[in-house]
C-alpha cells in the first residue's frame, strides 16, 4: 500500500509564452527572459493554483494571484541538430543550435492580492457602473441608426445581369 501524498500548494502559470506546472522551491528552466541573474520577477499570468485540495481556476487569469522567482542565471540546453538531405541529388546540410535557458527559483505563490486593493477595486467597479448604465443606452440608439443606413445602402444595389452565351451561326455548324 502506498502513503498518501502530502498535499502542496502548485500553480499552473504562463510564462514567456509557455505553461509550466510550479511549486514553491522549485528550480524551472524557461526560455530566455531578459532579466539579470539575481533579479527578483513576479509572473501574473496565473491559471491555476491548488492548495489542500481548493483548486481556483481563472478564465483565463486569477484576479490577483502572483508567483514570485528569483533568476539563477542564463544556461545552455542541449544541442539540436538539423539535418537536411535530398536522396540521389548529392546534398546534405548539417546545422545545429543550443537554445539559452533562464534557470528561476520560484520562491513563493500568493492565491489573492491583499484586501486593501480588493476594497479600492470593488469601490471604483461600484462608481464605474451607474456611469457605464448610463452611457448603454444612448450607445444603442446610434447602433440602431446605423443599422437603418446600412440597411438603406444595400437595398439601392443591384446584382450584375449575366450575359447570354453566343449562339452559333449556321456556317460553324456546317463545318463540324
Amino acid at each position: 500500500m502506498q502513503p498518501l501524498k502530502t498535499s502542496i500548494m502548485y500553480a499552473i502559470v504562463e510564462i514567456a509564452g509557455l505553461q509550466y506546472k510550479v511549486e514553491k522551491d522549485q528550480r524551472l528552466y524557461v526560455n530566455r527572459l531578459n532579466v539579470e541573474a539575481g533579479k527578483k520577477v513576479k509572473f501574473d499570468r496565473v491559471l491555476l493554483i491548488e492548495d489542500k485540495g481548493d483548486v481556483k481556476v481563472g478564465a483565463p487569469v486569477i484576479d490577483g494571484a502572483k508567483v514570485d522567482a528569483t533568476v539563477n542565471g542564463e544556461v545552455k540546453g542541449d544541442k539540436v541538430l538539423v539535418f537536411k538531405k535530398k536522396r540521389r541529388k548529392g546534398y546534405q546540410k548539417m546545422n545545429g543550435h543550443r537554445q539559452i535557458f533562464t534557470s528561476i527559483t520560484i520562491n513563493k505563490i500568493t492565491a489573492k492580492a491583499p484586501a486593501k486593493k480588493a476594497a479600492a477595486k470593488a469601490t471604483e467597479e461600484k462608481e464605474a457602473a451607474p456611469k457605464a448604465a448610463a452611457k448603454k443606452p444612448a450607445a444603442k440608439k446610434a447602433t440602431t441608426a446605423k443599422k437603418a443606413t446600412t440597411a438603406k445602402k444595400t437595398a439601392a444595389k443591384k446584382p450584375a445581369a449575366k450575359k447570354a452565351a453566343p449562339k452559333k451561326t449556321a456556317a460553324k455548324k456546317a463545318e463540324k
